[in-house]
């Protein structure tokens, strides 16, 4: 550790004792106590307590859980003026939205109308509450809720009136309603689609019942012969099952789908092929690409499985045509605009794939590296050209939207903690960004210092984005196991953001997010008698356990950092099934990962290991790091048969 970060950490301790409110306090148990009491929804104790927490930073919140207690019976005068003492904080706009579901369940429709528009935050529910209110004034209105409509899943019981509005007056027709039933099945939301579907006329032919045995089972509507397809409810449910049935067996619904398609119409026909297409490529079938030529129009999102189809099989001009055929919004990604261009270097036009390339290679993420990698260049760590001072430290530790945030970190209120953080750097330029991340990140918020770092645009520090805050035990831990240091660093940072006591919604734990059976796997594996889960959270213990798992699924994963980081967040198995039968760019496995949280958890950890590397002074290609994926075999399905 330098002295001059030694320096800042004494600063920081200074900082955070002796701004207000900021320090460990007798407060701190009084104001978890007014929470605690906000829980129950007891008044009485909040009101009691209260005294005790005058001037404390986190005073605001108490009072925001007592306004709440008993909001439907203040006046609104009341509630005007708290709004408007905490209008610099995510307080006001929470206890805006909660004012206005009380406005909206006692029919207070003035004053709705006159609180709504103050409103910062998006809510579906809320906004067709407004769109009611000025329905009756504005005939129009209603028409803003029709792109709500066209949604899979369920939306709030506000809505319903505004639908029904645009159904009575046929701004919502018959075929929009079969398109929501399309979206609501496709999504596998049959309620969803049972209920829109009562809007239909009664002589559609759609038998409810139905929608759910061929959710639960496809396959026996399929071969019924009985099937009704002059109706449109019945080739609809056709549809269905053969979409339902393509999810895990596209080459069986592919061929039920030959039987049957002649009796349907050509848009029919084409859309069941796009959906057969779709998930075929999915499950990285070989025929994928040639049921897409059967589809009709494709959504982004099956054009974005067209292109990892034809990437598989190196079939360049279905790269560059499918990704042609996205919207402007879509194909302007940076995912898409890398392939176009690797599509147009392979189909010799390297002038107009240069210029792609050279538009990409300043973007410090995998593609933009790759994109760097092919107009010749070498990923640099850019230099620092801003440090905060002392005084920039205390001036960002000053502002009380931060003071807040560190208190509430401290009392481990994480999510109150980033709402706070979130507002306090909306506007933030890169200086204050910058000043920010050094904060946190001597606060311990290493979360919040690497993503706050991450956001800068011109000035960068990337030893703050890519910080490494255990790397003492990190390196006895990789060194143990003989592992890449900056490979591991990448994958905490994506796991956890160096949190110590992270806990995952599905019950992953610590730094490298150990689940349950994996850590008693390794235990087990490691000959650890007593060993109990609560030691998880322990640094070197989760340490030691992630590096062995790692170095396990890494060594029966012929040794590729792709395959082992795909591993290690989908489970090994997966990570084999997604090989292809011949040799792949380990950049084409990557991008055509099914999963979209371990694709994007991929391209991240072996991206920014690049940076790790260079920082501990290793330079290394990202080509050279990925390397490429050997074909699938029987002997490799079996390496890790038996690893959680």
């Amino acid at each position: 550790m330098t002295l001059l970060k030694l320096c800042w950490i004494t600063l920081s301790t200074l900082l955070l004792t002796q701004a207000p409110g900021l320090a460990a306090a007798p407060a701190d148990d009084a104001f978890l106590a007014i929470r605690d009491a906000a829980k129950r929804d007891d008044l009485k104790r909040i009101e009691q307590l209260l005294p005790q927490i005058q001037g404390y930073v986190l005073e605001p919140y108490a009072q925001y859980w007592r306004m709440r207690a008993r909001l439907e019976m203040r006046p609104p005068e009341e509630i005007r003026a708290w709004l408007q003492a905490q209008a610099n904080t995510p307080l006001a706009d929470q206890l805006r939205r909660d004012w206005l579901r009380v406005l909206a369940r006692t029919a207070q429709w003035g004053v709705f109308a006159a609180e709504w528009p103050a409103l910062q935050t998006e809510d579906i529910e809320l906004s067709c509450y407004a769109l009611q209110v000025r329905q009756r004034t504005e005939s129009a209105a209603a028409l803003e809720a029709r792109p709500l409509w066209f949604v899979g899943r369920d939306q709030p019981a506000s809505c319903e009136a505004i639908f029904q509005s645009l159904i009575d007056k046929g701004q919502i027709t018959p075929e929009d309603v079969w398109t929501r039933v399309r979206l609501a099945l496709d999504a596998g939301q049959v309620n969803v689609a049972q209920r829109v579907a009562q809007f239909l006329p009664k002589d559609s032919g759609l038998e409810l019942r139905t929608l759910a045995h061929i959710y639960a089972n496809p396959t026996p509507f399929l071969q019924d012969p009985r099937v009704d397809l002059k109706t449109r409810g019945g080739r609809e449910s056709l549809i269905f099952a053969v979409s339902r049935l393509a999810r895990t067996a596209p080459a069986q619904a592919a061929a039920f789908w030959e039987k049957w398609a002649p009796s349907c119409s050509v848009e029919e026909r084409q859309y069941a092929w796009g959906m057969i297409a779709f998930y075929g490529a999915r499950r990285h079938d070989a025929l994928a690409l040639e049921w897409f030529s059967r589809a009709g129009v494709l959504t982004d999102a099956q054009l974005a499985w067209r292109v990892r189809a034809a990437l598989r099989q190196q079939r360049w001009p279905e790269v560059l045509a499918a990704v042609d055929a996205m919207s402007v919004k879509y194909a302007t990604d940076m995912t898409w605009r890398y392939w176009r261009a690797r599509a147009l270097k392979a189909l010799d036009r390297g002038a107009e794939a240069q210029a792609i390339f050279k538009a990409l290679a300043t973007d410090y993420t995998f593609y933009g590296q790759l994109a760097l990698e092919e107009v010749g260049g070498t990923v640099q760590i850019p230099p620092v050209t801003f440090k905060p001072s002392e005084q920039d430290l205390r001036n960002m530790g000053a502002r009380p939207a931060i003071q807040r945030a560190l208190a509430l970190n401290r009392l481990e209120m994480r999510a109150e903690a980033l709402r706070e953080w979130i507002l306090a750097m909306r506007q933030a330029g890169d200086r204050d960004l910058l000043t920010a991340a050094e904060l946190a990140w001597q606060a311990g918020m290493y979360d919040r210092a690497i993503n706050t770092a991450d956001r800068t645009g011109l000035e960068h520090d990337f030893g703050l984005r890519y910080m490494s805050p255990f790397r003492d035990q990190l390196r006895a831990a990789v060194r143990r196991h003989d592992l890449d240091e900056a490979w591991v660093s990448s994958l905490i940072r994506q796991e956890s953001r160096f949190i110590a006591q992270a806990q995952s919604r599905v019950g992953a734990s610590g730094l490298m997010q150990l689940m349950p059976t994996t850590a008693r796997w390794v235990a087990q594996k490691l000959g650890l008698k007593g060993w109990q889960w609560s030691q998880i959270t322990d640094i070197e213990t989760n340490l030691n356990f992630g590096s062995f798992y790692l170095r396990h699924v890494y060594n029966g994963l012929d040794s590729s950092p792709v395959l082992a980081t795909a591993a290690y967040n989908a489970g090994p198995g997966r990570a084999q099934v997604w090989r292809g039968e011949q040799r792949m760019e380990a950049a084409i496995y990557a991008e055509s990962i099914p999963f979209e949280e371990t694709r994007d958890y991929v391209k991240k950890v072996m991206g920014n290991a690049t940076y790790y590397a260079h920082l501990q002074g290793v330079t290394q290609t990202l080509r050279a790091r990925i390397g490429y994926i050997q074909p699938r075999s029987a002997e490799r399905d079996k390496a890790l048969a038996d690893t959680p």
